[in-house]
């Protein structure tokens, strides 16, 4: 069983496929997601998304790591007061532009079009819809990681797994690893927030990729279905009492 344990670190990923911005603290709400999680995507082609009358879609209808590796070669920024995407390679700002107006969303998807060049599949848009989140799962969770499982797994393996390769909201220490999975069903409070466990996370060609140099160099899956008999690693939470977190908060059961 998991004991007390501590936050190590907080992101969010405002554009689904793209960087994660770390966060000092978080405020959450009652069955939300952390705010602007996955607040936008880009369509790879037509997806049949309506941003009128949103709807959970699978991540192969936009950009994304598991498809397209090269995007981990960008470093993004977004603003939540302007809505300004600010897109950097290689320490160069490559476009700065709004969101929220017509014109930025133009230059951003101009820009994505010319860098995916062949992995473009038609055209390239900017895809929102206030309150959805293009999360890979249609409920709206917390994704929480132990770093003591990707430890061992990077044992198990002989070699450094990132721990960003798993792009999770929450990062924590305390846990013995791979006990996360007990807590399926059973609530935890973090800082002032409670999260119910819900299902455990099955991973996929996404974590195949190195954040630091977008190369595809480590069949994760795999290396986790020969540690497990499965290819699952990190949890999903509910949020059921909304609050704040920080980085250094501590973890407990509540049940």
């Amino acid at each position: 069983m998991s004991g007390p344990a501590r936050i190590v670190s907080l992101y969010r990923y405002p554009v689904k496929g793209l960087s994660g911005e770390k966060l000092k603290n978080v405020s959450l709400g009652v069955g939300e997601t952390f705010p602007a999680d996955r607040s936008f995507a880009i369509e790879n082609g037509p997806s049949g998304f309506d941003p009128a009358a949103p709807n959970w879609q699978p991540k192969i209808k936009f950009l994304c790591l598991m498809r397209n590796a090269k995007l981990a070669a960008l470093e993004t920024n977004y603003d939540d007061t302007s809505g300004t995407l600010t897109v950097i390679k290689d320490g160069v700002p490559m476009v700065e532009a709004s969101l929220k107006s017509e014109a930025g969303r133009a230059a951003i998807e101009y820009f994505f079009h010319e860098f995916m060049g062949r992995e473009a599949r038609g055209a390239l848009k900017v895809l929102e819809s206030p309150g959805h989140s293009f999360s890979d799962v249609s409920a709206k969770v917390a994704h929480v990681v132990n770093l003591a499982t990707v430890r061992d797994l990077s044992a198990s393996m002989g070699r450094e797994i990132h721990p960003l390769r798993f792009r999770a909201n929450i990062y924590l220490e305390g846990w013995a690893p791979w006990s996360e999975f007990d807590l399926i069903g059973k609530t935890i409070r973090a800082g002032s927030v409670d999260l119910k466990i819900t299902k455990k996370v099955v991973r996929c060609a996404a974590t195949e990729v190195n954040p630091e140099n977008a190369e595809r160099d480590i069949d994760v899956p795999e290396a986790i279905w020969r540690k497990t008999g499965e290819t699952d690693l990190g949890v999903y939470a509910r949020v059921v009492t909304a609050g704040n977190l920080a980085e250094g908060d501590s973890v407990e059961m509540l049940d």
